[in-house]
């Protein structure tokens, strides 16, 4: 009697025939792995994958060959149409990082991250949602300025968080009328992003885009035969600064806002459902400066006008 070995028994990478639901997403499974395989230096879909298979005969069971591409040319297609399009969209993502690491040095960050942390949903919107991770994971891609990059990327996707967050109905000052601050209790807009960071990393980024900026324009300004564009003056490197900052939006605009430490404590307590009393507490140093009580008031007036408070669910 023939013992059918281990091979045999085990599934196959892609149906032979398509005749379920279940089959239709294993096929889809099997071509993602193919599409999603990191490329080589030369752009091409690597002749093995990591578990050291032959891609061509994986491919050869996920598409046909025609009479002008093989099977593993017709995949190879689309595996470089998904990484040009992926590291294309993140480098428009990360201005903040690429100034920090050069473009060369980036392009290896976000390899390596996509390779780790590939796309999981339809959009290409969080694609950076597991950067700032990724950087404390693996930080030689960033030394030795990976703390400077963690902050980095965490601001840029407190910005892509923003911009299309929901919004709720604004809290007014008629929702104030007969309230006991021991018992109310605020809530933040949905969108709100409040930022606690090592490096004055909005100054930072403030300097980024006036410098793309500058870029664009010398570019676009540019004879085609002229010989080579200026490059802008490189941005400084900030140096380390306990920042606190707010990152909103405003008329479909993105702003910053620094905010003082007792105003970020304040804020992060009404986020954790404190109620105003307990915020205030939470917020304040028990022996306060004498004009604190009239910056708490300013505070609260310009968070207001900014809408930043928004009517319980």
């Amino acid at each position: 009697m023939a013992v059918k070995s281990k091979a045999s028994k085990s599934k196959p990478f892609a149906p032979a025939r398509v005749e379920s639901a279940a089959d239709l997403a294993h096929l889809q499974r099997a071509m993602w792995k193919i599409v999603s395989l990191r490329l080589t230096p030369a752009n091409r879909t690597p002749r093995r994958p990591p578990d050291g298979r032959r891609t061509a005969a994986l491919a050869a069971q996920v598409a046909k060959p025609n009479d002008r591409l093989t099977s593993l040319e017709r995949l190879e297609i689309y595996n470089r149409m998904y990484w040009f399009r992926v590291l294309d969209s993140l480098y428009d993502d990360c201005p903040g990082l690429r100034a920090v690491l050069g473009d060369k040095k980036f392009m290896r960050l976000a390899e390596a991250y996509l390779e780790k942390y590939p796309s999981r949903t339809f959009t290409l919107r969080n694609l950076p949602d597991r950067m700032a991770r990724f950087i404390l994971e693996e930080p030689r891609w960033t030394a030795p300025h990976t703390a400077l990059c963690h902050d980095i990327s965490r601001f840029e996707w407190a910005r892509i968080e923003v911009w299309d967050s929901a919004s709720r109905p604004l809290f007014t000052t008629d929702d104030l009328l007969d309230a006991d601050p021991a018992k109310l209790r605020l809530n933040l807009q949905p969108y709100l992003q409040l930022l606690d960071l090592a490096y004055p990393v909005d100054d930072f980024m403030i300097q980024v885009k006036q410098r793309e900026a500058m870029q664009r324009g010398e570019a676009s300004n540019t004879s085609i035969h002229a010989p080579s564009v200026r490059t802008a003056k490189k941005v400084r490197l900030p140096r380390p600064q306990r920042t606190f900052v707010a990152v909103h939006r405003l008329d479909n605009v993105t702003y910053y806002k620094r905010l003082e430490p007792e105003g970020y404590r304040i804020l992060t307590a009404i986020r954790r459902g404190r109620t105003l009393e307990q915020a205030l507490a939470a917020g304040l140093p028990r022996r306060a400066a004498p004009d604190l009580a009239g910056r708490v008031q300013e505070w609260f007036r310009t968070w207001m006008s900014l809408g930043w408070f928004c009517q319980r669910e």
